[in-house]
């Protein structure tokens, strides 16, 4: 049975992602900051048992990583999903001249450092797999191609996002090399969750099913790259 690891399974896309692997005989450690306030995820995991193991993190205490990267020692993970994120508080656009600079360093902190922390901290597990792949969630707001469309805002999502994909592509030429590991970044599409909102053009369930078929067709020529959750490549 392989084993995907996925951050912030609490509620939207992480959930989603917990339900379908769960569902296709995976096992999911999903992570979650507080479990016991998430009556969604716990419901999968009795649904479930044997299949879905949650474990309490939070990514942002760094930490909290290495204790978890510690209980999980010698468990080999053939998908490490860094999903938990976050969006600017400065309102809906955080224009110029309104930017949050503390919240700004939070998202950087959240979107960025984290998920390369996670790397850093599960490259063991991850390598000993028979999968070795990292998949980091990003958006098409990241995109400095993309953006010169005239749209602007969203200053902290956007570039913790971008930084998130600069990372992306370090880690796929380091542990490319050295460990046979494949990293991407998926945009998982205007998603309709907490996050974005209730006018998002999908659902959950369609955009995980989608992001599920591109990272299971992830090889090491298609690692490094920017996919979207229909299988296109985006610019960075």
């Amino acid at each position: 049975m392989p084993t995907v690891l996925v951050t912030g399974a609490s509620r939207g896309l992480g959930l989603e992602l917990t339900r379908q692997y769960a569902a296709d005989d995976w096992q999911v450690i999903a992570c979650a900051r507080t479990p016991a306030r998430a009556a969604a995820l716990g419901g999968l995991a009795e649904h479930y048992p044997g299949r879905v193991e949650i474990q309490t993190l939070d990514v942002t205490g760094f930490g909290d990583i290495d204790g978890l990267a510690y209980r999980l020692e010698g468990r080999a993970i053939d998908v490490l999903i860094n999903c938990a994120g976050g969006m600017d508080r400065g309102g809906t656009r955080a224009a110029f001249g309104k930017i949050d600079y503390e919240d700004m360093a939070r998202l950087f902190h959240l979107n960025a450092l984290a998920p390369l922390k996670m790397a850093e901290a599960f490259v063991r597990q991850v390598a000993a797999s028979e999968g070795k792949k990292i998949v980091n969630i990003s958006t098409i707001m990241a995109s400095i191609t993309r953006n010169r469309l005239g749209v602007g805002g969203f200053y902290a999502y956007r570039t913790s996002k971008a930084a998130l994909n600069a990372i992306t592509v370090n880690l796929a030429n380091d542990l490319g090399r050295k460990h046979g590991i494949v990293v991407a970044a998926l945009h998982p599409g205007w998603v309709r969750t907490d996050m974005g909102g209730p006018r998002g053009e999908l659902d959950a369930a369609t955009s995980v099913t989608g992001m599920r078929q591109v990272i299971a067709g992830l090889t090491q020529e298609r690692s490094g790259h920017f996919w979207s959750y229909d299988g296109s490549e985006l610019p960075w």
